[in-house]
C-alpha cells in the first residue's frame, strides 16, 4: 500500500511539474521582435464569411466600400505600403499561354466579366477583364467597383515590381508541383532574392515540396503540415517536447484557442524558435466560416504584447494602422470613412 501511494505521488509530482513550470511561460526567455502582420491578397474588399463555401462568390457578399481597392491587384498591393504591412499575401494562377498572374478564384465568373477557368484563359485574355466587375454591396443594385481601369489582373513580374522590397507570400491554389518550377523560374529570371527578402510559399503539399528544392531558406509550409503542427502541439507539448510535425514547420494558433497550446505564449515561442519553426496567428476559428484573419483591430488587443510571429490579416487597411500608428500614411478622409464602417462590422460579428 505503501509502495502504491509513493508511485502515485510521485507520477502526480512529474505531472504537475510537466503541467507547470516544465511549460511556465514566464520562465521562457522573452521573445524578440515584434508582430509582422500579413496583408491577405493585399488590401482588399471585406465581405461575410458566415456559411462561406469553397464555391460561394464573396464579392456579392462585400460590406459597403470604404475604399476602391480590389484583392489580388496592383494597387490593393501598393496600398499595404500605406498601412504598415510587414507582408503581402497573394494568389498565383498559371495561365494557358504559359504566363502567370495573380488571381484567386478557379474561374472569372465571380469577379470579373469574364466567365470560365481562369487557368484556361491567356494573360491578355486575363488583363482585358474587369477585375472589379462583380462586386456589390446591396445585392447587385449597384456594383461600385467597376469600370476603374487600374483594377485588372497583374502579371507576377507587374506585382514583384509593384513591392521591389517587401516580403510577399505567394498561395499555391492547385496541387500541380510544376507550378512551384514556373513561379521559382520567374522568381529567379526576375532578379529577386527571395530568402533574403523573407517570401514564403504555402498551399498543397506537392507544390510546396517542390519550391523547397529552389529555395531551401524559405518559408514554405502546407495547409497540412501546419494544421498536423498545431494538433500534435496540443497532443503533445505538455511534456515539453516538440513534435516532429513542428520542427522547421508552422504553426496555427487561432486567437480563441491560445488556451489550448502549451507555455504560450514564451515558452511555445521558444520552442519553435530553437527548432527553426515559426507561428502564425489567425482570428477566432468558427464552426460555420472559414477561419480567416483579423478584421477587427481590437482584436491585437488579444494578442500577447510578447508575440514576435506571423499574424493574418483580412483588414489590413485599419489593423495596420491601429497596430503601427505612425507608418499610417491614409489621408483623413480615408481614417474617417474606414472607422465608421467599424462600427457596422462590429455590430455584425456580433450578432453571429
Amino acid at each position: 500500500m505503501k509502495s502504491l501511494l509513493y508511485w502515485t505521488g510521485l507520477l502526480l509530482a512529474v505531472a504537475f511539474l510537466a503541467l507547470t513550470v516544465v511549460n511556465a511561460s514566464w520562465l521562457a526567455p522573452s521573445p524578440r521582435g515584434s508582430p509582422k502582420l500579413i496583408a491577405h491578397r493585399g488590401v482588399a474588399q471585406i465581405y461575410d464569411a458566415t456559411g462561406v463555401g469553397r464555391d460561394t462568390c464573396t464579392a456579392t457578399r462585400i460590406e459597403a466600400p470604404v475604399h476602391d481597392y480590389v484583392e489580388n491587384t496592383l494597387p490593393g498591393m501598393r496600398a499595404t505600403l500605406l498601412v504598415g504591412t510587414q507582408m503581402v499575401e497573394v494568389d498565383i494562377v498559371p495561365t494557358r499561354d504559359g504566363e502567370l498572374a495573380l488571381f484567386h478564384d478557379w474561374t472569372l465568373d465571380c469577379r470579373t466579366d469574364g466567365s470560365g477557368a481562369a487557368r484556361s484563359a491567356t494573360l491578355a485574355q486575363l488583363q482585358a477583364l474587369d477585375a472589379g466587375f462583380g462586386y456589390t454591396a446591396d445585392g447587385g443594385e449597384s456594383f461600385p467597383l467597376r469600370g476603374n481601369p487600374e483594377n485588372r489582373i497583374p502579371t507576377l513580374e507587374e506585382g514583384l515590381r509593384a513591392l521591389p522590397r517587401k516580403p510577399i507570400l505567394f498561395n499555391f491554389k492547385s496541387a500541380d508541383p510544376a507550378e512551384a518550377d514556373l513561379l521559382a523560374e520567374r522568381l529567379i529570371a526576375s532578379g529577386r532574392r527571395v530568402e533574403r527578402l523573407g517570401d514564403g510559399f504555402y498551399g498543397h503539399l506537392a507544390p510546396v515540396t517542390r519550391i523547397r528544392e529552389h529555395f531551401p531558406d524559405a518559408w514554405a509550409w502546407s495547409t497540412a503540415e501546419a494544421r498536423a503542427c498545431s494538433e500534435d502541439y496540443v497532443l503533445y507539448g505538455w511534456t515539453g517536447y516538440l513534435p516532429q510535425s513542428c520542427r522547421s514547420g508552422t504553426m496555427v494558433v487561432p486567437l480563441n484557442y491560445q488556451w489550448a497550446f502549451w507555455g504560450w505564449p514564451n515558452r511555445t515561442i521558444a520552442r519553435m524558435e530553437a527548432h527553426g519553426g515559426r507561428i502564425l496567428m489567425t482570428g477566432p476559428h468558427g464552426d460555420d466560416a472559414p477561419n480567416q484573419g483579423l478584421l477587427l483591430p481590437e482584436q491585437l488587443g488579444d494578442i500577447p504584447s510578447s508575440y514576435n510571429g506571423y499574424v493574418w490579416v483580412e483588414d489590413i487597411w485599419t489593423i495596420g494602422p491601429a497596430l503601427r500608428p505612425s507608418q499610417d500614411r491614409r489621408r483623413p478622409e480615408m481614417r474617417k470613412a474606414a472607422d465608421e464602417a467599424l462600427e457596422a462590422r462590429r455590430a455584425r460579428l456580433e450578432a453571429q
